[in-house]
């Protein structure tokens, strides 16, 4: 049995009032295709799923190409019935189609498998993922045979339910199994007889009963898992159940999250047990952390690995950077695009790093800037010490060997070599090569004028009294 799988995420979304599609526009870190895309993608192949693009199709498709999947293209947008006559050429080779909603995130893989394979256990030509939502609000709803029974009279949309049947809960999810020859022998039976005068795939269940075949109904446990999003309130509701739901499985790997509520946690991080997190963190994209480290409050790391036993205190900012076992960061510091810091390292307050590998053990604790640099292991790097790595065109190299001391307040101008064990003197600016065990020094001789201040302070009292 071949089985495929169509992704709906052709339309506009117009109702979020946003020039984006709408399948872009993300919760839990990723745009909500993305969701829907993983959880396919643990069901069948990603070349045996297609995504149906239609508006900002190449925005859609470049977004998400990297999956694998396939695309066809809706190119005028004339309902979800009309999506699946595009695709019709593309998935003919299929025996049975799961239809998906590019909008409906929340939706797990192992819901999808079960409307599979109760789909084919019910030899149905079409199978429809209902829910029963506390509030049914504006969803059609799906009208059974009887009671109890799999089988489906009608879907009924909102505005045409009489006061009878809008006392079903019972909703159409817009989530779908099909039998392909049906489907495709009847499909070209859609009207076009509704208010936007668009084919709808919810008018397959009336075609096919009124041909005689089997469509029957599956009932998801969790309502929230089928329900998309509408406007961005919506949506960002589904952000907070799925953050929420992260925070929970974290929690239950034992990893401590204080006022879960407050933190912002994308679906893919990683951390390890007997970690804490404080309040207000934001772990984003494919960070990962190790056992027994901590992130103190308003911190925010972007892709970036931690190692175990890591301190980040309060409000920094580390992106696309690695810290090592031992590492203690901040408070108040800023990590950026390939920061390395070795084991036991500290980098400390209102210090920025760009391109940085910093050895084992070394330290810069205070008000600096290292960028484009490779530092030893037992470095002292005293605050205000600067590394100049651009010349106005182009970006150069600072190398420190093992166990230099760095005074306060010194310019290291690029392309620059400091040899092992060389001390810089505070206040220096060093534009040449040091070498191993040197003393450089790169300032002025003091000069020291006695008595001038109390001189200049007579010559401008004098001034006052004229």
């Amino acid at each position: 049995m071949r089985l495929g799988i169509v992704i709906m995420a052709a339309g506009k979304g117009t109702r979020l009032k946003s020039k984006r599609a709408k399948v872009l526009h993300e919760i839990g870190g990723k745009a909500l295709l993305r969701h829907v895309i993983q959880s396919a993608s643990q069901i069948v192949a990603p070349h045996d799923i297609y995504v149906v693009v239609g508006h900002q199709a190449e925005q859609v498709e470049a977004a998400v190409k990297d999956t694998g999947v396939r695309f066809v293209r809706q190119e005028e947008q004339r309902g979800t019935g009309h999506a699946i006559q595009c695709a019709e050429a593309a998935v003919r080779g299929y025996e049975e189609l799961l239809v998906l909603s590019g909008d409906v995130p929340l939706l797990k893989p192992e819901t999808i498998a079960k409307l599979r394979d109760f789909h084919i256990a019910e030899r149905a030509a079409m199978t429809i993922l209902t829910a029963a939502p506390e509030d049914s609000g504006s969803y059609g709803r799906v009208l059974r045979k009887s009671a109890n029974a799999p089988e489906v009279k009608a879907i009924v949309e909102h505005k045409a339910l009489t006061p009878e049947q809008s006392k079903v809960r019972e909703i159409n999810s817009g989530i779908y199994a099909f039998r392909s020859e049906p489907l495709f022998k009847h499909i070209d039976e859609l009207k076009t007889e509704n208010s936007h005068g668009e084919l709808y795939l919810t008018d397959m269940a009336e075609v096919l009963v009124n041909a005689g075949e089997r469509v029957v109904a599956l009932e998801a446990e969790r309502p929230t898992e089928v329900l998309g999003a509408n406007t961005i309130a919506e949506m960002m509701e589904l952000d907070g159940e799925l953050r929420m739901e992260t925070a929970r499985r974290l929690m239950a790997e034992g990893v401590t999250i204080l006022r879960p509520e407050t933190t912002v946690i994308d679906e893919g991080v990683e951390i390890g047990a007997d970690t804490v997190i404080e309040p207000f963190v934001q772990l984003l994209g494919a960070t990962k952390i190790g056992a027994e480290s901590r992130v103190r409050s308003y911190s925010v790391i972007e892709n970036s690995t931690l190692g175990d036993h890591v301190l980040v205190r309060q409000g920094c900012l580390i992106e696309d950077s690695m810290i090592a076992n031992g590492g203690f960061i901040g408070p108040y510091a800023r990590l950026r695009l390939g920061s390395e810091i070795g084991e036991g390292a500290h980098v400390g307050n209102f210090v920025e790093t760009k391109k940085l590998k910093l050895g084992k053990g070394s330290k810069a604790n205070h008000l600096t800037y290292l960028g484009d640099a490779e530092i030893g292991a037992n470095v002292n790097v005293g605050a205000g010490t600067i590394t100049c790595n651009y010349d106005g065109v182009n970006k150069h190299r600072t190398l420190i060997g093992d166990g230099v001391f760095v005074g306060s307040d010194s310019t290291l101008v690029a392309p620059l070599s400091i040899g092992d064990g060389a001390y810089i003197a505070a206040g220096s600016s060093i534009t040449e090569d040091v070498p191993a065990d040197a003393l450089a020094l790169g300032r002025s001789r003091q000069t020291t004028k006695e008595g001038w201040a109390k001189n200049r302070r007579a010559r401008d009292a004098a001034r006052k009294k004229l």
